[in-house]
């Protein structure tokens, strides 16, 4: 019980440590591109959030360049109640200014990119491209 502690904690340090280097390049605002990755879950697929956390979407981060201007990772922990089965193991997010940012670093990229996933998974991802329409807020008071 104590490793499975201390492998949690480590984890969170990773992944913490992850976003604050790849991610908040800019800040998100409303009419930016979000391009969505979901790894939806299924009995027999398997997802290493490690290597997704420090080298696939770090790789993907530099390939990207200046045109991601921030990302974040979810991990699923539950679904819509504690007993119910995560829906997605994992969701990645990139934001872009406009959806042609996106289709410019991505294109030349695209097969590097894909090439890399069966090293963290055999789930086929779904993707989806929304436009940011309500950005964030810093806090709840600013509502």
């Amino acid at each position: 019980m104590k490793t499975k502690f201390y492998l949690l904690i480590f984890a969170i340090v990773i992944l913490t440590g992850c976003q604050s280097r790849i991610a908040d390049k800019s800040e998100i605002k409303a009419g930016m591109v979000k391009v969505t990755i979901m790894y939806p879950n299924s009995e027999g697929k398997t997802f290493d959030m490690d290597y997704y956390a420090t080298k696939h979407m770090p790789m993907v981060a530099e390939l990207l360049g200046e045109s991601l201007k921030s990302l974040s990772i979810d991990k699923g922990i539950s679904g819509r109640t504690p007993d119910d089965d995560i829906p997605y193991v994992a969701i990645g997010y990139l934001y872009f200014n406009k959806l042609s940012d996106y289709q410019e670093s991505f294109g030349p990229n695209a097969k590097k990119i894909v090439s890399d996933i069966p090293n963290y998974t055999n789930i086929q991802p779904i993707i989806q491209i929304s436009e940011v329409f309500k950005a964030p807020k810093k806090s709840l008071s600013d509502n």
